[in-house]
């Protein structure tokens, strides 16, 4: 089966691989004077424009019941996730942030085992697991391993990781009614309808004159049209073909991308214990693949 399946393996890990890097991204914005839920409604908006030419011209689903569906992953995939995320990362620690959103995967697949009838606890499964987010703890510390308490951050991320892991459970039922594009296309738009709310407390502030700044729409078109518009149409796929199991567990892969364009982009140290992080991380998505 795997073998079958192994060029949609493929896509999910350089998808992750992608967005690893994002965490980069949008340090660079931050730093250059943009909000969190400013970046999250740019990327959004551009991801949305883009998809809106190549996808069907039909506007509500099949259902009520389908188009709340379509809401709540809007909010799970994007908004609450990306927002809950950001703002963590702003008020927390990074390694906290960083360590709590990859248990995405883990509280996937509890989930999915309390949830769906047809997921069992298998021995590959819990093990893999485990051992992926040993690796992710080792690559996310590089070394350092402190570990403060930031109650509200912690819970922020905690948010973060548990919005990923509803939307990854959805995927699994509405994939198999419609469309990779359409739905994708569902996601951008109610992700940006529910973050609307926020600029209710916290206004836009960003100038225009910003925007011609080489590092900031540079780092924007990367986001919206490359991490958003391409990588969230394929990531529908890649749930729709291998599972939305599978498909989760390379979420594991995300911090190795994140150290190593730190290391390159922002002179981030990458470490012995970083490395070794990587290959438990490498290990663990396997056997839980398996």
């Amino acid at each position: 089966m795997f073998k079958n399946q192994f060029w949609f393996h493929l896509l999910g890990i350089l998808i992750v691989l992608i967005w690893g890097t994002t965490f980069v991204n949008s340090k660079v914005l931050l730093l250059h004077g943009l909000q969190a839920h400013e970046i999250f409604v740019i990327r959004f908006v551009l991801a949305y424009i883009c998809i809106w030419f190549i996808s069907p011209r039909k506007l509500l689903a099949d259902s009520w019941r389908d188009e709340l569906y379509f809401l709540v992953l809007g909010m799970t995939g994007g908004s609450l996730y990306f927002i809950t995320e950001n703002t963590a990362v702003r008020i927390d620690y990074v390694n906290n942030v960083s360590f709590i959103v990859c248990t995405a995967p883990l509280l996937t697949t509890i989930l999915a085992i309390l949830f769906i009838k047809d997921v069992k606890a298998t021995r590959p499964l819990i093990t893999g697991s485990i051992l992926a987010l040993v690796g992710v703890a080792l690559v996310v510390f590089n070394g350092q391993f402190v570990l403060k308490l930031n109650p509200l951050g912690d819970l922020l991320a905690s948010s973060a990781a548990l919005c990923w892991a509803i939307y990854s459970i959805q995927m699994r039922s509405i994939t198999r009614r419609y469309g990779s594009v359409f739905i994708t296309r569902k996601v951008f738009f109610y992700g940006v309808l529910t973050s609307i709310p926020i600029f209710i407390v916290k206004p836009w502030h960003f100038p225009m004159s910003g925007f011609w700044a080489y590092p900031v729409w540079t780092n924007l078109v990367f986001l919206g049209i490359i991490a958003s518009f391409a990588c969230f149409a394929l990531w529908t796929v890649v749930n729709k073909r291998i599972g939305a199991l599978s498909a989760s567990n390379y979420i594991y892969l995300n911090p190795i991308s994140t150290v190593v364009a730190s290391a390159l982009f922002l002179d981030e140290p990458m470490t012995l214990i970083a490395y070794v992080g990587s290959a438990l991380i490498l290990l663990g998505v396997y056997v839980s693949n398996k």
